[in-house]
């Protein structure tokens, strides 16, 4: 019988297969490394992009958060106007005030009656003076009442008194002020 010795062949297909599973193994390997790179490029570039994205809105948050207080300070600013106006449009009004409660005693004053004292606090009006004789003094008060910025008008006091030689009664008088609506004013 003849014996034929096949190990190196064996050896060498061992080998050989050797081979082939180390060069498959490596461009497994390579294959591997060259799919997690472009990954790894890919979530890169999603990072680099929302981190730019975020940089820029927060950069428009900073502009937004400016014009919002620009916003508030203009809204503080117009309600200070506001009150300011307001304020201007009552002392308008509040100057007008006395010059046409003054026009209006003028206008109600009769000709023997002299007034020696004209006191207005807090919306009450106290006025003093001197008539020829109650008649007058009478009528005075009718007009007084009649008028549109007195109103509740009281005699407090009404006394005779001489002087030069003349009699006279001397008068006060209180009311309340107050303003006509404004229609009638104008």
């Amino acid at each position: 019988m003849i014996h034929i010795n096949l190990l190196p062949v064996r050896a060498a297909q061992k080998k050989e297969k050797l081979r082939g599973q180390i060069a498959v193994t490596i461009l497994a390997l390579v294959l591997t490394f060259v799919a997690c790179s472009a990954v790894y490029a890919s979530l890169l570039f999603k990072v680099n992009d929302l981190e730019d994205e975020i940089a820029n809105k927060e950069a428009r948050i900073k502009v937004l958060k400016k014009t919002l207080g620009e916003v508030t300070e203009f809204k503080k600013k117009r309600e200070e106007l506001a009150g300011k106006l307001e304020i201007l449009e009552q002392l308008k009004e509040g100057k007008s005030g006395p010059v046409h409660l003054l026009d209006e005693l003028s206008l109600v004053l009769p000709e023997k009656l002299w007034l020696t004292s004209f006191k207005e606090s807090g919306g009450a009006v106290t006025i003093s003076g001197v008539g020829l004789n109650e008649d007058v003094v009478a009528m005075f008060l009718k007009k007084l009442e009649l008028s549109s910025y007195y109103k509740n008008v009281e005699l407090q006091v009404i006394e005779q008194s001489s002087q030069a030689g003349v009699k006279t009664n001397k008068f006060s008088v209180r009311a309340k002020v107050e303003a006509p609506p404004k229609a009638a004013s104008k």
